[in-house]
């Protein structure tokens, strides 16, 4: 994200009303809009992946599922975030035209430039979020997920994907509790062709 300089401190209104007069997207913490940067090829087809293998899914059970330019309210005073992937299965959010309040599952994939922001300044926003019961990390240079998920007692207990205690050469099935999903890790990078590692040799 980089900071817009002519949005300096703006109220959450103000932020609203001139985000809908604007071109393009722009998420809102601490008073201050963030221009949303492109992502790569990789990054847009694993969450068009996900969208595919949700959908029919969670239609069945009366969800939405959303993919990049829905906005998220943590609160009225903000922030407003646009996940990669949001899903919300609360009947406030059915016929929702400008965004999203109510989400139990959201899915943000990984980038060099955003790693460290969606690990900690955005998950410690969306944990204010009553309704969210899964927080999902997926990597778009690595075949790797890490799930975060709201237990009994409202801890957040991480699964990552491949498990550890699972064989290298084998596909396993990933678990969104918050929906009833399964899927193969497979299924999410479907198609996608990550780059061979360099080999440091000695001279």
């Amino acid at each position: 994200m980089i900071a817009d300089p002519k949005s300096q401190l703006m109220a959450p209104e103000a932020y609203l009303e001139w985000e809908d007069q604007h071109p393009f997207r722009h998420e809102y913490l601490r008073g201050i809009a963030y221009a949303m940067t492109g992502g790569s090829v990789p990054h847009n087809d694993i969450a068009l992946n996900l969208y595919r293998i949700l959908y029919p899914h969670l239609r069945s059970r009366g969800c939405r599922v959303n993919v990049a330019d829905v906005k998220v309210q943590v609160s009225d005073n903000g922030p407003y975030f646009y996940p990669d992937v949001v899903v919300s299965c609360d009947e406030r959010d059915r016929r929702a035209l400008k965004l999203i309040q109510s989400p139990c599952l959201i899915v943000e994939i990984l980038s060099p430039g955003t790693t460290g922001f969606d690990r900690g300044d955005k998950f410690r926003a969306y944990r204010r979020l009553t309704t969210l019961q899964e927080y999902v990390l997926i990597d778009s240079e690595t075949r790797n997920v890490d799930c975060y998920r709201r237990n009994d007692q409202g801890k957040w207990e991480l699964t990552a994907y491949p498990l550890d205690e699972a064989p290298e050469e084998s596909d396993p099935e990933v678990h969104f509790t918050s929906i009833d999903f399964r899927c193969p890790l497979s299924a999410i990078y479907e198609d996608i062709d990550f780059p061979e590692p360099s080999l440091n040799l000695p001279q």
